[in-house]
């Protein structure tokens, strides 16, 4: 996978039971794992990555399982399954570590927060989903209609043209042609846009929202003002701020991934953030 110079760096591999995942580490200090999105890749945080490690940071950029370059015999997917992840890759690197998730691996990184509190020293949440919208009749809907979009030979195509133009509304990010054509040659091998439908039709937060109350990590939540997964995304955000009692920050003009559309905006928030947790041992303690 493409990386920039700043950040290029030896891909590693981390064992889990059904499989590996692709992760990479640049960087020296304190740890912050960041993880990519449903149908994403760990190059989505080449902007947020370069001026992190020269901050000062050991920043671990990790696939999905059956993404990017992580393995495609991965039968077990979504937020538990990710969030367990995460915390292997912590385990794995040594230390605690600020999570910093997009999307359905935010909701991971909140589930990994409450039930290791131990190992997450703060978390930044980008898009995130705190319950599952809809009832049981929604979620089986969904997962019938993702059956059918994802699946050969239309399904790269088709989630490719929604995530570059519905989920990326308004602002566009410098790199997001680029990117989108990296999704597209990724989801070209019918094993990964097999595995990427698997955890379209298996995903389900409303295993998040049972968590949220035990987190006690410090927390910066960022949502994008036209972010069509959120009826009204500035109350989104607001309530997932309130719940976690955490940092917000509303990036206007922007939809799921607004550290894509205006890096500048959002590498500016999180290293004030990342910044403001370290002291001189490293991360500090959850807050009581």
């Amino acid at each position: 996978m493409a990386m920039t110079p700043s950040i290029a760096t030896e891909l590693q591999y981390l064992v889990r039971p059904e499989g590996r995942l692709s992760y990479t580490v640049a960087g020296v200090g304190p740890l912050i794992v960041a993880v990519p999105g449903m149908g994403d890749l760990r190059s989505s945080y080449i902007e947020l990555a370069g001026p992190l490690v020269d901050a000062g940071f050991r920043v671990a950029l990790l696939d999905l399982r059956g993404h990017g370059d992580s393995d495609t015999t991965f039968r077990t997917h979504g937020d538990e399954a990710t969030a367990g992840d995460i915390l292997a890759l912590i385990d794995e690197l040594g230390g605690r570590a600020v999570v910093m998730g997009n999307s359905m691996a935010a909701s991971a990184a909140v589930i990994a927060a409450a039930d290791r509190p131990d190992a997450v020293a703060g978390l930044v949440l980008l898009s995130p989903f705190l319950r599952q919208s809809g009832g049981h009749a929604t979620l089986v809907l969904s997962r019938l209609l993702f059956r059918a979009l994802f699946a050969r030979p239309w399904g790269a195509r088709m989630w490719t043209n929604y995530y570059a133009k519905t989920l990326n509304r308004g602002a566009k990010g410098p790199r997001l042609a680029e990117h989108a054509a990296e999704i597209a040659a990724s989801m070209a091998d019918p094993a990964r846009l097999a595995s990427f439908r698997h955890l379209a039709v298996q995903l389900d937060h409303s295993v998040v929202e049972p968590r949220v109350a035990a987190v006690v990590a410090p927390s910066l939540t960022v949502i994008g003002s036209v972010d069509p997964d959120y009826k009204d995304p500035a109350a989104a955000l607001a309530a997932a701020g309130d719940a976690l009692d955490g940092e917000t920050l509303l990036v206007e003009n922007t939809a799921h991934y607004p550290h894509l559309a205006r890096p500048d905006i959002v590498t500016h928030r999180v290293l004030g953030f990342v910044d403001g947790l370290r002291d001189g041992a490293g991360w500090r303690a959850p807050r009581a």
